[in-house]
């Protein structure tokens, strides 16, 4: 039995170190997929803590022959839906312009003692990249962060969205092609 799996039946006993330790684990990378969805760190922070709360409520309906980590990003992707829905917001246009919120964490990338020149150039392009990830639809931006951001397997994110692998390396395909357009036609 595989840890997420091992705790999740200790926290299910009533062992509250147990869920802590999900939360510590997965915290963070729910925190960065959620902030990049809704564009407002306070928004994203209310989110996951949701996202928790209806985790630890529904601990028994999760059933072990899946990945825990695929049942959660279900949880939170259905969350910021059902959030879009009541809120009808556009999350598809393409001209949508929303308030970056500088608090939300930044797209990681490796820095090995490199140059400040360097440095600077990696800082720029993070803020295009981000800025880019802005600008395409929601249903894009969000396989695109699960592929390349929190690193999910293909398959995982088929598993997360109920669709074909195929239909998710599509849109992934998608979602990279409008990031590099954007990045093109921008200096």
């Amino acid at each position: 039995m595989d840890e997420d799996k091992n705790l999740v039946n200790r926290a299910i006993l009533g062992e509250k170190e147990a869920f802590e330790m999900i939360i510590q684990k997965y915290q963070q990378p729910l925190l960065n997929y959620i902030g990049r969805m809704v564009g407002e760190r306070e928004l994203a922070l209310d989110f996951t803590q949701e996202v928790f709360i209806k985790i630890y409520s529904s601990l028994r309906s999760y059933k072990p022959q899946f990945k825990f980590s695929t049942w959660l990003y279900r949880i939170a992707s259905n969350t910021i839906i059902d959030y879009w829905r009541k809120k009808k917001i556009d999350a598809f246009s393409l001209d949508q312009q929303k308030n970056q919120d500088k608090d939300l964490p930044p797209i990681q990338v490796q820095a090995n003692e490199q140059p400040l020149v360097r440095k600077f150039e990696i800082s720029q392009l993070r803020e295009k990249i981000e800025r880019a990830l802005d600008k395409i639809p929601a249903s894009l931006r969000e396989v695109f962060i699960w592929r390349h951001i929190n690193e999910l397997s293909y398959e995982e994110i088929a598993e997360i969205k109920g669709l074909p692998t195929g239909t998710i390396k599509n849109r992934v395909f998608q979602a990279k092609e409008m990031i590099r357009n954007l990045l093109e036609d921008k200096p």
